[in-house]
């Protein structure tokens, strides 16, 4: 049987669609993993990792494409608000496809195909028009499998969950993620990072540390297990102090609310190091008060803003000054405790799922 270039979207729609083909068309399978689509970089990472994984498991030989996200950006210029199967999907298969084709011409191989087809939440019938043109134009054979009908939807399911795939919860694309999020009026903090270099809560950069290291215990052969759990998560939007109308440096807490977004304050009375605001339960400390707790040595709160702390110091020093890890009040870092000043914090506080890497006793 001759080879066939398989182009690769994501492991969820990869693993079971390669032991399918592997069945029925042999071993001779060549995987191409190319979608300059998905959004962040650092979920394409993630999801590039995991269909390195899946393909080493099946013994299937893996290609990266060019993540190319400025002209597919391009391509899809005026067709941001298109619904889900709609213009956007076409052109974007229309990239995909010709890429791969294009790809498997390169290497000599007739024949292509892509893990696309078993996506429920893809069209068929747009993976097929796609596919025509492109066989019209390089004169290359794509060949169409449906592998979710007859329980083949349920049977991915099952080879996922047994797989331990990791298992996004959208196609990788801003635009259609953007009309996702709208549609259920959540935040789509998937787009959020922080401008210094701390890991958020259940973010993509969290989930790509966790799958990294997952990689790293099975090739030491150590038995794990990814357990979910529910929690309050908190993202940051905005935020800065004035001092004599002045932004100084600043580093706000996680969990840190206002009453309105913004506020005058004025320190009232300082107790251990501690500054205590006339509203809305403000507590400030000094970059110095903050080394001396944590052990840390930033120069200044500039410093400290870039480099970050993680979310344990986070938490510990919320632990001191409230007493409450799950206290709200707002708690600020500055090099020196003003006696009056503005504060301005636009955040949210949500329900979220993260996941926890364990490792099995024995």
């Amino acid at each position: 049987m001759s080879k066939m270039l398989v182009h690769i979207c994501c492991s969820v729609d990869s693993h079971f669609f390669l032991q399918r083909l592997q069945k029925e068309y042999g071993k001779e399978l060549v995987g191409y993993f190319y979608d300059p689509n998905i959004h962040p970089y650092s979920e394409y990472r993630l999801r590039f990792l995991d269909v390195q994984r899946s393909c080493r498991k099946l013994g299937i030989p893996l290609l990266e494409g060019p993540y190319d996200y400025e002209s597919w950006l391009e391509a899809v210029r005026g067709l941001e608000k298109e619904p889900e199967k709609g213009a956007r999907c076409m052109v974007c298969f229309d990239k995909r496809l010709k890429n791969a084709a294009k790809k498997a011409k390169e290497l000599g191989i007739e024949r292509y195909t892509t893990t696309l087809l078993v996506s429920p939440l893809k069209s068929q019938e747009q993976l097929k028009k796609s596919a025509k043109a492109v066989d019209e134009e390089l004169g290359t054979q794509f060949v169409f499998v449906d592998y979710r009908s007859g329980g083949g939807t349920q049977e991915q399911a099952r080879v996922t969950k047994e797989e331990r795939l990791y298992r996004q919860d959208y196609c990788g694309c801003l635009f259609g993620l953007s009309l996702q999020r709208e549609a259920k009026n959540q935040l789509m903090d998937e787009m959020i990072c922080a401008l210094h270099k701390q890991i958020l809560p259940a973010s993509i950069e969290e989930r790509l540390a966790l799958y990294q290291k997952r990689m790293e215990l099975e090739q030491k052969g150590v038995e794990y297990t990814i357990v979910r759990k529910r929690f309050l998560n908190y993202r940051l939007l905005r935020g800065f102090v004035r001092i004599q109308k002045v932004v100084v440096p600043s580093y706000i807490l996680s969990y840190s609310h206002l009453r309105r977004e913004y506020a005058k304050a004025k320190i009232e009375f300082i107790h251990k190091g501690i500054g205590y605001a006339n509203r809305d339960e403000i507590r400030v400390v000094e970059l110095r008060w903050l080394n001396t707790l944590l052990q840390t040595n930033f120069a200044t709160t500039k410093e400290l803003y870039f480099k970050g702390l993680d979310q344990n110091q986070e938490m510990r020093v919320r632990q001191e000054i409230d007493e409450n890890i799950y206290s709200l009040s707002p708690i600020i870092v500055l090099d020196k405790i003003p006696q009056k000043f503005e504060i301005h914090i636009e955040a949210t506080s949500y329900k979220d799922v993260k996941e926890e890497l364990i490792l099995k006793d024995g």
